[in-house]
């Protein structure tokens, strides 16, 4: 493939080196310090439920006043809970996939800083995580 360079292109080029005008620096535009995580993920395999809900808690306060806009969260599916041998215990909130959004659901504190949490893939049998969505940090 053989282009040739148009006349017009080849005067616009020769004025942009023979100009003294500097060009904008767009790199100094981002600054190291302002990260903005779009999205983070916390896995929360071995926790038990209270140590999961005060984890979860504190990870969306940070989250939330980090910018991150979406919360990715790895709870596994249940199957190797020891708790569904026990027949005093509910199968559906004794495992971290269904405790964990069902404690942040009933928090108003926590829900003030959430959009939404991704109830269908909580209820998904083959799903081990679900997705927080964060408002934005005022």
């Amino acid at each position: 493939m053989n282009k040739k360079i148009s006349d017009k292109d080849k005067q616009d080029w020769q004025e942009f080196l023979n100009s003294t005008d500097k060009l904008e620096n767009k790199d100094q535009k981002i600054s190291p310090t302002q990260k903005r995580y779009i999205e983070k993920s916390i896995d929360l395999h071995g926790y038990t439920l209270e140590e999961a809900n005060q984890k979860m808690s504190t990870y969306i306060e940070y989250c939330f006043a980090k910018g991150v806009k979406k919360i990715n969260v790895i709870t596994g599916k249940g199957l190797r809970s020891k708790n569904l041998n026990d027949p005093y215990q509910s199968n559906n909130l004794s495992i971290l996939k269904y405790s964990v959004p069902n404690f942040i659901k009933n928090n108003n504190k926590l829900m003030s800083k959430i959009i939404s949490i991704d109830f269908e893939a909580v209820e998904n049998p083959s799903a081990g995580n679900f997705d927080i969505f964060l408002r934005k940090n005022k």
